[in-house]
Formats: structure tokens, sequence, C-alpha cells
């Protein structure tokens, strides 16, 4: 019996729900609404430490993020040190207690992850996993870890060496890579939420739960402007029928709080991802939140779309000029709806119609903005709505 557990974990992150057989589906589904957390790089880069991690976890339980849902607190790139005769990876000196780290997270009531990829060198030139898979994925248990980002980076390099110009079997090189550590992490028995970084590439929607993702990146990286999140929110339309409980697509980090975005476009920003069914991974300096940007990432109603049971993915079912409307059915029977204007003309939008039969809005449904707080009752079409360069209308619409 003991053999067939690996197996059923694999199972249990790899395929979707409905796909299980019934017996598996009553266990509980690794990832099974978008991860939430906070990851180093955005603002630290190469630069973070042990103790920048301490004191991320202290600020994300003070600020009230982890009794919002944010738990991850995960290490990007350059914690890695060298690898001994045996071929087991050490920290380096930025990270002198990796057992101790993970101790420290837990007893906080967060978890915490890590990054490496399947090359021989990560993205920033530190040592990774190719031919190590196991003694990795076994280290990073008998650390605690609880979230893997595995990022391509320095692999492509070998499917270039391996097989130039040759497009499909450096697909299959990229799934089987991606699989291996998949396999890997089922066999330590615990439960680590396994995150595809690959940019996108060769559409991996289609295949990321194939090799056992539990989240891929569908796009290359966000920038810290609104163009850029613009950009790959509408990167994403038609791919919702490839997420779902236990794999989701990732647009990558959030970057609220972050450069020069205002207010709206930091509200429009987190309320698209909640709207995309995304992980929401912080990416901000911890130490200067603001009222406003705790706000915005702490707003449970927004959340609560996000973490939606169902795990539908919205779709955009309008656009008109710089107008978009998005549409997510709800676990409730609801619909989570969102109008936005994406232009970048100074003056209001005025007079914008809703199309809420198109968004699958049924008449009677009650109306509640969202950003707003505060309850619209029963609207129909001819509700005018008034937006300003780069805001968003988000209504939860309920039976």
């Amino acid at each position: 019996m003991r053999r067939l557990v690996p197996a059923l974990l694999a199972l249990a992150v790899s395929l979707p729900l409905a796909a299980l057989p019934v017996a598996a589906q009553t266990k509980p589904v690794l990832a099974a609404t978008p991860p939430m957390g906070w990851n180093s790089w955005n603002w630290f880069a190469g630069k973070v430490t042990q103790d920048d991690v301490k004191a991320a976890a202290d600020l994300i339980v003070s600020s009230g993020m982890r009794d919002a849902g944010y738990v991850y607190v995960n290490i990007d790139d350059t914690w890695e040190g060298k690898r001994d005769a045996s071929g087991v990876l050490h920290t380096n000196e930025k990270f002198p207690d990796m057992k101790g780290l993970a101790d420290y997270v837990h007893s906080k009531g967060l978890k915490l992850g890590i990054y490496s990829g399947p090359g021989d060198l990560t993205c920033a030139k530190f040592e990774a996993s190719l031919g190590h898979e196991q003694q990795d994925a076994d280290l990073y248990a008998s650390w605690g870890i609880d979230y893997l980002k595995y990022d391509l980076c320095g692999f492509r390099k070998k499917m270039d060496a391996d097989a130039p110009g040759d497009k499909l079997k450096q697909n299959q090189m990229m799934r089987d890579a991606y699989a291996k550590m998949h396999a890997a992490l089922v066999k330590t028995g615990r439960p680590i939420v396994y995150s595809l970084c690959q940019y996108g590439w060769d559409s991996v929607w289609q295949w990321g739960a194939e090799v056992g993702g539990n989240l891929w990146r569908t796009t290359d990286d966000v920038k810290e402007n609104f163009p850029s999140i613009a950009l790959i929110a509408n990167s994403n339309i038609g791919l919702g029928k490839y997420a779902g409980p236990g794999h989701w697509n990732d647009p990558d980090m959030l970057e609220v709080g972050n450069g020069k975005l205002t207010l709206d476009e930091n509200r429009t920003h987190m309320g698209m991802w909640a709207m995309l069914a995304a992980p929401l991974l912080a990416g901000n300096n911890l130490t200067k939140l603001t009222p406003e940007v705790t706000g915005v990432l702490t707003n449970r109603e927004v959340i609560a779309i996000d973490q939606d049971t169902l795990g539908r993915e919205a779709e955009r079912v309008y656009q008109e000029g710089p107008v978009q409307i998005w549409s997510r059915p709800l676990a409730d029977g609801g619909v989570a709806y969102a109008i936005i204007n994406f232009g970048e003309d100074q003056t209001f939008l005025r007079g914008i119609g809703l199309h809420l039969k198109e968004a699958g809005v049924k008449p009677g449904m009650k109306a509640r903005d969202v950003w707003g707080a505060k309850d619209l009752g029963s609207i129909k079409d001819d509700y005018k709505v008034t937006l300003k360069r780069h805001e968003m209308l988000l209504v939860r619409f309920s039976k």
C-alpha cells in the first residue's frame, strides 16, 4: 500500500479534479485555490537574505496579510551555495540555516517557498537541479519547504545544444525536465506546491497539469507599470479552460505598491488578477506598506473572488475602444463582473453601458460594488458607469 501513495499524490496534483476517481476526490487537492503569498524577487532581487525573509514573515502577520490568506513566503533566486562531493547542495552565506528559517516561518502560521530550475545554473547563475532532482527534492523536504518555483532559464542552453532548431524535441525535453522534478517532489511524500516558471513558452497551459504543475507562468515577467499589467491581463484571454482547482494560469507576481502605480491602477491590477483566478503573490516592499496598499492587497471581497472554489477563470465578454468587460461565474451561482477603462486619455469615460446579459448576469440579481464597498441593488443595463483612466468597476452579482 505504501508504494501507492506517491502515485496517488501524483494524480492529485496533476489531474483536473473532475478527472480523478471518486475516492481520490475526497482527498485534499494541493493548491485547490490559487496560492497566495509573497515573493522576494520584485523587491530584493539578488540581495535577499535570511533576515529579510524573517522580517517579511513578521510583516505579513502584523499587516493582516496572513489573515487575509497570504501564507507562502517565497525565496527566489540567489540563496544557493555549492554542492559537496556527494552532490548535496548547500546554502550560501546569506542563508546560514534554511531549516531554522523554515521553522521560524512555520511558527508564524506561514509556509516557506524556494527556487531552482531544471538546468545546471539558475537565471542568476547559481546552482540549479540538473542531474540532482531527487537529491534536491529530498533536501527541500528535509528543510520543511512547502513551495518550489522551478525556472527554465538555465535549461534553455541545454535544449539549444541538444536539439538545435528542433522545436518538437525541445518541447519534449522541457516537459520531461519538469515531469522529472514533479516525480521527485511526490517521492518525498511532502506536499510541495509546484510552480512552473517558463514564461508561457510552447503553450504551457496545454500540458502544465500533465507534468505535475500546480501553476504555470503564461507570459513574460510583469513590470511595475500599467501597460505591462494590461498587456499580461489581455494575454490570458481564452486560457480559462485550462485552469481550475489544483492547476492555475499564473500571470506573474503582483506589482501592487511598486513603481508609480496609482490607487486606481493598483486596484485594477489586483482586481484583474482576482478575475483571472490568478495566484496572488505580492512582490512589494513590506517595510513600506501604506494603508492604501494594504487595503488593496487585503480587500476580503476581492480575495474571495480570486479564491472562489469553483475555480473558473474570467473571460472578456465585451470590448469597445478602451473599455472592456470581463465576467467570472462563481460557486454560489453569482457572477463577478469587471468593467475597465484601459485607455490613456485623462478625460472621464461617461455613460458606459453594462452589457449584463453578455456577462451572464440574470435578472433580479443583487449587485455590490466591491471596491466601493456598497450595495447597488438590482441594476440593469441602463445603469450608467463613469470611469477614470485605468479605473475598474468591480461588481459581485448574487442571487
